[in-house]
């Protein structure tokens, strides 16, 4: 009977735990369209979504340079992080020794626990310069946003796609070895392709992650409002214009602020239903 009270008593709060959860998200939500979308409404969401000029100072609020730049960093870090992580974590589970898988899985995690702040100040000390160094122009660019998120997601690409990886049953690399395979063959044809949904869902959370970054890219890409044309330009991305200037920001530019955090959520809504979405594809395949 005891027993009984004690797993109802877990039971609710396990319930409202997950009940505050949801409530939390759910407001947060509210506040955000609470705030921004009358700016939006009124403007105008052509207007705001694909205008090339921000100037709170003239009232003109248009977030394209901001999106497209989000786009770039974020496509950039990928480029760079996916073919790493995901080339780690085959080493780690298919070829890595275990004195070595020691040593390397927690110097892999080690660099999650990192604030982001301190990638953003090796960037501006080390990476602009060498940028600026090596290809001219101030540094601050780009690609010195792409490299730093791309360090910074690593740990999750590895983690995550290490996960799916030793997820594979041992019966599908036996059998493939038995049939004459070598040990390359097998990762490619074999081990790739049957983790390749928890190797997308790492991708699209390590997409996440680089999308919703703030200070180091604040402190390496130069936050300059324009549509940048090459990887060597400087760029300002959604969540760094929002960290930029919402502590003086009033009135129509405090709410297009807000507008810009719905553009932003909307975008993560997007992300995580994908996620959801991949391997339940994947697996109807």
């Amino acid at each position: 009977m005891q027993s009984r009270l004690h797993e109802r008593v877990a039971e609710k709060i396990l319930f409202l735990s997950a009940a505050t959860a949801v409530f939390v998200v759910l407001l947060i939500c509210f506040f955000i369209f609470y705030e921004g979308f009358p700016f939006i409404k009124e403007n105008g969401a052509g207007n705001f979504l694909f205008g090339n000029i921000w100037s709170p100072d003239d009232g003109v609020f248009g977030i394209l340079p901001m999106i497209v730049g989000s786009l770039y960093v974020t496509a950039g870090a990928l480029v760079l992080g996916v073919p790493l992580g995901v080339g780690c974590a085959i080493f780690l589970v298919e070829i890595a020794p275990k004195r070595v898988t020691r040593i390397l899985r927690p110097a892999i995690e080690l660099l999650a626990g990192i604030p982001s702040v301190v990638y953003g100040f090796y960037g501006l000390a080390v990476l602009v310069p060498l940028i600026m160094n090596i290809w001219g122009g101030k540094g601050f660019s780009v690609l010195a946003a792409s490299i730093i998120l791309a360090i910074m997601i690593l740990p999750t690409i590895v983690s995550i796609s290490e996960d799916s990886i030793r997820a594979v049953p041992a019966e599908y690399k036996k059998g493939s070895l038995a049939l004459g395979a070598t040990h390359w063959q097998t990762i490619k044809k074999v081990v790739l392709p049957t983790s390749r949904s928890g190797i997308l869902a790492a991708i699209v959370l390590g997409m996440g992650r680089a999308l919703g970054e703030t200070m180091a890219v604040i402190l390496v890409a130069g936050n300059v409002a324009v549509v940048p044309r090459s990887i060597l330009d400087p760029v300002r991305t959604l969540t760094a214009n929002i960290a930029i200037e919402m502590g003086y920001a009033g009135g129509n530019h405090y709410q297009a602020l807000f507008a810009t955090g719905i553009v932003l959520f909307l975008i993560t809504v997007i992300l995580n239903s994908f996620l959801l979405l991949v391997p339940q594809k994947l697996g109807d395949e």
